[in-house]
């Protein structure tokens, strides 16, 4: 993949209340192509534009991960989700959005012309509305679903922190957004939206 120079700019907010000035700076760095972290549900993830194969290819180079392995989207809302995937019967859909918004990540069927850098050549793609309000702001600003990894190297534990953040990934990160985690101390639930087996508890 091709790769760039980060611009090694971060910034900062105050908790969970980010300004529209940093909202509208993390949406244009997505936009240009860029890597910006931010706080989940547990730990710091790591998005970038899904529908992007550069971004999305600096974004597995820097944390040193298969493209086979395929990555998680998150929205702010199931529209933001739903041109990636294909919809189970009514029934289990209901399941669903029932969990959501909240910290559960569901596997799907992925749409026809789901991008194949983002479901690793999978026909499933694994997909979350987000209930943490710096995630969700992002997505909102941004106007889409966006990539949603955890920010380490593989092999590393995730980071936390801002500082764990910049220690394990000291370069290749565009913009930090700062803000709480959300509480969880294990990633969230995966479940399969066909069948509702769990693969992750």
């Amino acid at each position: 993949y091709r790769t760039r120079r980060s611009s090694g700019r971060r910034h900062r907010a105050s908790g969970q209340a980010l300004s529209a000035f940093l909202l509208r700076q993390a949406a244009r760095a997505l936009r240009a192509g860029g890597i910006v972290a931010y706080p989940t549900e547990a730990v710091f993830g790591l998005g970038c534009d899904p529908l992007d194969p550069v971004a999305t290819g600096r974004l597995l180079e820097l944390k040193d991960r298969p493209v086979h392995k395929g990555l998680i989207l998150v929205g702010a809302d199931y529209h933001q989700l739903a041109p990636f995937v294909t919809e189970p019967d009514a029934d289990r859909m209901r399941r669903v959005t029932g969990s959501w918004p909240g910290p559960h990540t569901w596997v799907f069927d992925a749409a026809a012309d789901a991008p194949w850098w983002v479901t690793g050549g999978r026909d499933t793609l694994a997909v979350r509305v987000t209930a943490h309000p710096v995630a969700a702001a992002l997505c909102r600003a941004f106007g889409g679903a966006i990539v949603s990894t955890s920010a380490n190297r593989a092999g590393m534990p995730p980071a936390r922190s801002p500082l764990a953040l910049r220690r394990q990934l000291p370069q290749g990160i565009d913009l930090i957004l700062h803000g709480g985690l959300g509480g969880l101390r294990q990633p969230t639930t995966i479940q399969d939206a066909r069948t509702g087996a769990t693969i992750r508890p």
